[in-house]
């Protein structure tokens, strides 16, 4: 709709993860490198996580595009992970290209084996890959383990990339999963951006959409500042404010977006709104003010000389502001 009037060849803010939109910053080419050097070298277990919105999921269609350019390497790709142990198993023998109808959960893991021992045998990788992994079950990762168990003398036969929320790394950290995280060769983790790679991030965006030396005139600084305030950095939000800027401007026959223009768009998709997680539930400033003087009332008590044992003392009860029965 507003390509032609911005000149632009194509949607410079799709939020579909389009590998040719990588933004190539520091983070995000390490973490590709070590996800493809744990694969190609037969490492078992890498994983990556990031906080919603960080690309992790563009990351991954980056580095199976790589993978398909090979010719020695298959892959099952899980996108849903909220799947119990045997559904789990029938997924990923159907997506290896293996019958799985009616199999119960034995042959299925036969199945896998003989399939991975047989392209092992023949200097074949094969690559199992879960999105949204920190949705996996313990049950789940504690078959994935066992699968580790694949392996020869100097490599594993079954590659593993787990790619999740934040929520993953604690899962592989606890107690139960222990020997699971010992067996993880690499773990990346993707960030948001800072203010100058949101600037970098949008104009690369703008340039592979045709924008050439026009893209710092559409988002110009107090534009980018506000995207960055609004969006914190992540990847996913700074699409969406940038696409409906963009439309906007449109609407109203300019070329250039302004910062009022990214607050009106922010507030209106809510983006201002904190989430429950991000505030400490129950506690609001009177609380503390209250909490405090309480602390000070409680120490000038203590500073006082001993009272006699007929005098009496009243102690304050944080909680509920009142006082106990004297003592």
């Amino acid at each position: 709709m507003y390509r032609k009037f911005f000149n632009l060849t194509r949607n410079p803010f799709d939020l579909t993860p389009d590998p040719s939109f990588l933004f190539p910053t520091n983070r995000h080419n390490e973490a590709l490198a070590a996800l493809y050097y744990g694969v190609r070298r037969r490492k078992g277990f890498v994983v990556l996580t990031g906080e919603v919105g960080t690309g992790k999921t563009l990351l991954l269609r980056c580095l199976l595009q790589l993978l398909k350019r090979t010719k020695d390497v298959s892959y099952a790709y899980l996108f849903n992970s909220r799947l119990s142990p045997t559904e789990f198993l029938q997924y990923v023998v159907t997506d290896f290209g293996l019958p799985a109808a009616g199999k119960n959960k034995g042959e299925l893991l036969l199945e896998l084996c003989n399939h991975v021992v047989s392209r092992g045998m023949r200097g074949l990788t094969s690559v199992l890959v879960v999105d949204e992994a920190h949705h996996l079950s313990e049950d789940i990762l504690e078959e994935l383990r066992l699968l580790t168990n694949l392996e020869t003398t100097d490599s594993k036969l079954l590659q593993m990339v787990l790619v999740g929320q934040p929520e993953l790394d604690r899962k592989l950290d606890s107690v139960g999963l222990r020997q699971l995280k010992q067996r993880v060769a690499f773990r990346c983790h993707l960030s948001p951006l800072d203010l100058k790679e949101t600037k970098e991030y949008v104009e690369w965006r703008l340039h592979l959409a045709g924008a050439n030396s026009s893209s710092g005139l559409f988002f110009p600084e107090p534009a980018i500042s506000a995207v960055y305030r609004h969006s914190r950095g992540l990847p996913r939000l700074i699409n969406v404010l940038c696409e409906n800027a963009l439309i906007t401007a449109y609407a109203r026959q300019t070329r250039s977006v302004t910062a009022a223009m990214i607050d009106e768009i922010a507030a209106g998709l809510r983006l201002e709104v904190t989430s429950p997680s991000e505030t400490e539930p129950g506690v609001t400033d009177m609380d503390v003010k209250r909490a405090a003087k309480i602390l000070l009332d409680l120490y000038a008590s203590l500073q006082k000389p001993p009272l006699s044992p007929k005098s009496q003392l009243r102690i304050p009860v944080i909680a509920g502001g009142a006082d106990e029965p004297d003592i």
